[in-house]
This record gives C-alpha cells, sequence and structure tokens, in this order.
C-alpha cells in the first residue's frame, strides 16, 4: 500500500480543491455550479467551527481530498461528523489509497470529538460501498430523507 499524507487545507488550497472537486460532482452525479461552490468552499475553510477539509497526497503530489462537516446528535452523546466528500484521482485509485484516505477522516473527525462519522455513497458506486463495509459502515435501521431548503 502506498503511502498517504494529510494535510488540512486551507484558503490558498481553493484552486486545487476546485479542480478535484468538479470530477467529484460529475462522479456523484451533483450538480456543479463553481461560483457557489467555491463560495461554500471558502466559508467552510474559514470556519473551523462547520468542519474541516483534507487534502491528500501521495509521492507524485495532490492524490485526493476529503470533506467533513460537524452535527450534534444526542444519539451520539454530541459531536458527530459527516463525511460528504471523499475523493481520490484516477490514478490513485486501486492501490489501498481509499482505505488510508478513510483512515485519515475518521483520525480527524475523533481530533474533532466526533464519536460517529456518518456517509453516504450512491447505490452504483459499488466499490466505494465495498471500501466502507470493509471499514465497519453500515445503514442504519432508518431511511435518510433531506429537502432543499
Amino acid at each position: 500500500m502506498s503511502s498517504l499524507r494529510l494535510r488540512i487545507a486551507a484558503p490558498e488550497d481553493v484552486p486545487l480543491l476546485l479542480g478535484m472537486m468538479e470530477p467529484f460532482n460529475t462522479l456523484e452525479q451533483t450538480p456543479w455550479e463553481p461560483v457557489a461552490k467555491e463560495r461554500a468552499l471558502r466559508t467552510l475553510l474559514a470556519d473551523p467551527s462547520l468542519g474541516v477539509v483534507g487534502l491528500l497526497a501521495g509521492e507524485g503530489g495532490p492524490t485526493g481530498y476529503f470533506v467533513l462537516t460537524w452535527g450534534y446528535d444526542l444519539e451520539w452523546d454530541g459531536r458527530d461528523a459527516f463525511l460528504t466528500e471523499l475523493f481520490l484521482v484516477p490514478e490513485a485509485r486501486g492501490r489501498g489509497l481509499g482505505s488510508r484516505a478513510l483512515e485519515h477522516a475518521e483520525a480527524v473527525a475523533r481530533e474533532h470529538g466526533a464519536r460517529a462519522l456518518h456517509l453516504m455513497a450512491r447505490d452504483e458506486n459499488v466499490a466505494a460501498r465495498r471500501l466502507y463495509a470493509r471499514h465497519g459502515y453500515a445503514s442504519p435501521p432508518r431511511v435518510f430523507l433531506s429537502k432543499a431548503l
């Protein structure tokens, strides 16, 4: 398994992150509006009370990123976290780096006091679902519902 370094992203990383966020959103079939995404990313990077962005790098440079956002839930006795994005560039996939990236995300969540980490994966993204299952993630006994406000 190759090494994977982590550092918390800073405002100067916005162009690099946006370059990876666009293909992530394409893969996830979510709308990509560059101005809105940049604004949301800059807000997140400026306010650690909202969450953090982890920038991942391997031997050849930037390899991917993840986004953790914070919540609070009595079910988990306090702070929980949501892994809203986990992305590896295509050339970094299939080498065990997804496991390392997930381990980094879990460690950052723990360091910030999260007692649970939640995530979602598209049903057809079999590779991601297998990765998450290998790391102990399971579907809760309730259905996740959303409404845009």
